[in-house]
């Protein structure tokens, strides 16, 4: 069987397949004139100066040029032999790019302050703010303190901490002072459910706790909490205009492939019916 692996053999078997699909898939639309229009020209300076900060020199537009036509040289030799056919990454970009074209032209015109509220008063659980709290907190580590002798160490010093101001905690990675933090990002920073305990506390001048975290143990103090509430169209208009947009995206999609699908006659194999009812 060394014959099989022969690279001619291999070479002779791809130039035989390449031969077979410019024959089958060859189109005799696509041609062999390629126009480099000013739009080209336009674009590839402009893409140019974006990128270096300065206009291309002639010798480097010409070294543009040529790359633009060697590309659609390259592309189009690709489509007259199919190599498009039944390749994921090309079919996914031409999905992805028909998906664009459609959300570019359900946006293209600005949506009208009316609607903008309109978006909003539906939505406006979406820019409600959580309870946020700001506390100041006392470390003390159970890895430093615990041991087999007294394996509550960093527990107890809390507890102590609590009522004793002048004892000082370990140092901590993070800060010794948060502002007005939501219940979600007190959890992202010490565990969830330090925030759940944490959340509840009511602002008081003494130390309160202590609260064991994902570290250790937290002596707390509570300075400020703000309620949930919700903000006003005007303290998020730019927020509701970029949700309404994306809203306005995803129904274009929605309704334009919906339109489409009525389009085609789709038949499936004995085995997926079921699964494609």
């Amino acid at each position: 069987m060394r014959w099989f692996r022969d690279p001619l053999l291999f070479f002779l078997l791809v130039g035989a397949a390449l031969f077979i699909a410019a024959n089958k898939f060859s189109d005799d639309d696509i041609s062999y004139q390629v126009d480099v229009v000013e739009a080209d020209l336009n674009r590839l300076t402009d893409q140019w100066s974006m990128q270096m900060r300065r206009p291309p020199t002639s010798q480097e537009l010409s070294g543009l040029l040529e790359q633009f036509v060697k590309e659609e040289i390259y592309y189009r030799e690709a489509r007259r032999i199919g190599l498009e056919i039944n390749d994921t990454i090309v079919r996914r970009r031409m999905v992805q790019k028909l998906t664009f074209l459609t959300e570019d032209i359900a946006t293209a015109t600005p949506q009208d302050e009316a609607s903008l509220n309109q978006y909003y008063q539906s939505n406006v659980d979406d820019y409600r703010l959580p309870r946020r709290i700001s506390f100041r907190h006392r470390y003390f580590s159970s890895d430093r303190r615990d041991s087999t002798d007294n394996p509550d160490a960093a527990q107890q010093a809390a507890i102590q901490a609590v009522t004793d101001l002048d004892r000082q905690g370990d140092a901590f990675m993070l800060q010794k002072v948060f502002a007005l933090r939501s219940e979600r990002e007190v959890g992202d920073l010490f565990g969830r459910s330090f925030a759940t305990q944490l959340i509840d506390l009511q602002p008081q001048k003494g130390w309160q706790g202590p609260i064991k975290s994902a570290y250790g143990w937290h002596a707390i103090q509570i300075t400020a909490r703000e309620a949930a509430r919700i903000q006003s169209f005007e303290q998020v208009r730019e927020r509701v205009i970029a949700d309404a947009q994306q809203a306005s995206r995803e129904q274009a999609n929605r309704a334009y492939y919906a339109d489409l699908r009525l389009k085609y006659a789709i038949s499936y194999p004995p085995e997926a019916n079921d699964a494609s009812q």
